[in-house]
Formats: C-alpha cells, sequence, structure tokens
C-alpha cells in the first residue's frame, strides 16, 4: 500500500512532530509513503487572493501524482480541502479542466482525474480498517476522555471533500474509540477553531479558540485530539499564549492523533514527538487503563 505524501508546508516549519509521528505510526501499519520531489505547496494561502493560480497549484500536485500513478495523501486539513476542490472541478468543469490542462501542458504534465486524494484519517479508517488497528493495539486508553475535533476543510464543503457527511461525521470518532478511549459528545465539535482569523483579526480568532476549549473542559475531555496543523498549533500554541493573557479557563492539552495512536501501537514517545509539543501531553506516557 503506497501513497505519495502532499507534505504541508505548516507542518515543516513548525509541526515536524506530526509528520515524524505519522510516518513512524504508517511504517508499523505497513503503509509506505512516496516521495514526488517536484510537488509544491497546495496554493491554500493564494486561494482568496488569486483562485486560478491556487487552483494551477494543486492541479500540477494532481498531474503529478498520477504520472507515477499514485494516490494522494495529505497530513493537512487546508491541503486536503484545496486539493480535493480542485479534482472535483477537473473532473465535473470541462472548460475549467481544459484550462487548467492548458497551462501544464507548458510543462509536459496533464491530470485526467485517474487518482484518489485522502486525508491520512481516511486511510486509516478505509484502508488500513479499525479491525487491523485493533488487532495492533498493545496499550488501550480505556477511562480516557478525548474530544476529538475534526476541522473544518475534513468534512465542509460535503459534496466536494467526500470524507463524510457534515453533520453525521463519526469516522474521527471511531478512531479514537479503537484505542480504548472515549470520544466524547461536545456541542462545538463541528465548529471553527479560529486560526483562519489569526493574523487579521487576532482576538475573535482566540475567541473561537477559547470557546471551543471550554466547551471541551465543560464537557469533561481530557485532551483534545487534532489531525490537522492549523488547528493543532490553534490548540497548542495559540492556547499556550493567551493563558497568560486570559484567566477564564486551565489549559487543556491537544495531542495530535498519530500521537495518540502511535502510543496505543507500543511506540515510545520520543519517536512521537510527545516531548515538542508546547502545551505538556506527556502526563498520556503514565496513563493507567481502568480496570
Amino acid at each position: 500500500m503506497e501513497f505519495a505524501l502532499l507534505r504541508c508546508c505548516v507542518t515543516a516549519a513548525s509541526l515536524k512532530q506530526y509528520e515524524n509521528a505519522t510516518n513512524v505510526v504508517l511504517r508499523k501499519l505497513g503503509v509506505d509513503l512516496a516521495e514526488i520531489k517536484e510537488f509544491n505547496c497546495c496554493g491554500y494561502p493564494l486561494k482568496n487572493v488569486n483562485f486560478n493560480a491556487s487552483a494551477l497549484l494543486s492541479a500540477r500536485n494532481l498531474a503529478l501524482a498520477e504520472k507515477e500513478n499514485l494516490n494522494i495523501t495529505t497530513l493537512c486539513n487546508c491541503c486536503y480541502g484545496s486539493v480535493t476542490h480542485v479534482d472535483h472541478l477537473m473532473k465535473e468543469d470541462a472548460s475549467f479542466r481544459k484550462e487548467m490542462n492548458g497551462e501544464l501542458k507548458k510543462e509536459g504534465l496533464k491530470y485526467d482525474g485517474s487518482i484518489k486524494v485522502k486525508h491520512l484519517l481516511e486511510i486509516l479508517y478505509d484502508d488500513i480498517g479499525i479491525k487491523r488497528i485493533k488487532e495492533q493495539l498493545v496499550k488501550p486508553f480505556s477511562g480516557l476522555r478525548i474530544a476529538a475535533h475534526y476541522g473544518c476543510h475534513l468534512i465542509r464543503p460535503d459534496k466536494m471533500v467526500r470524507f463524510e457527511n457534515t453533520n453525521a461525521a463519526s469516522i474521527f470518532d471511531q478512531l479514537v474509540e479503537v484505542l480504548g478511549a472515549e470520544s466524547i459528545d461536545w456541542p462545538k465539535q463541528l465548529e471553527c477553531c479560529g486560526s483562519p482569523l489569526g493574523g487579521i483579526n487576532d482576538d475573535l480568532s482566540m475567541d473561537l479558540t477559547q470557546r471551543k476549549i471550554m466547551d471541551a473542559i465543560q464537557s469533561d475531555a481530557d485532551y483534545l485530539c487534532v489531525a490537522c496543523p492549523f488547528c493543532q498549533l490553534q490548540f497548542d500554541r495559540v492556547q499556550n499564549t493567551f493563558l497568560s493573557k486570559r484567566n477564564e479557563m486551565r489549559p487543556l492539552p491537544s495531542i495530535l492523533y498519530p500521537q495518540l495512536l502511535g502510543l496505543g501501537l507500543g511506540i515510545d514517545g520520543e519517536s512521537l514527538g510527545i516531548y515538542d509539543n508546547e502545551l505538556d501531553i506527556s502526563g498520556i506516557m503514565n496513563f493507567s487503563p481502568e480496570a
């Protein structure tokens, strides 16, 4: 089982433990990640400035992966949303496909729509499967209460990303619960983390983040759990920043799903980057399952 990994710019620069934990976990579960060195940024930062330029970057990645006959996987919700959006347009809009392929032709590339784009969670759920993960579990987290956060671009717009029905998302919850933990019900689970407003309206961005964290705390979560670099930075680094400015709440650490999964599979914390998160999650290393 092999996928072409579309690396996220933010992950490589600010959250290397996400990529490292994913590499270790997928290797243990029998998934190979191929390197396509010509891959470029997904185009997300340009989306609201020049959509066609943004789309061309994603179309180029799709064409490069198709050339190698490899499906794409990504660890980032924004990369996932951008590439699946363009993949949808390339397959459904003939004039858009003609325009993009006209530009790609300058590099000898073309996209015919033969590949799939999958988020890391989809590979774990669809290709590896709950059963196989359960069979390899060596450290169950019975009694641990997790607030699983999906993130906007993973589930919206559902007609394009095809991950899951927006209002009935359950894949992430199932992936948490196969580890023995409880994926709690919390009212604001599917709301935005506030990251897109960072640098535009920092106060509103932090308000949205704090609102979500407070909701998870009130729902008795022990940890937040995410599978998106932007969301993780918001719940980890940004939360750590405003904790010193706002005294209305206690910290609620956020763990990346590959870190939690890796611990359940018996992988050591150092390999998973447990000590690299800004808010301390090392306590989970000593978690003792309920009898």
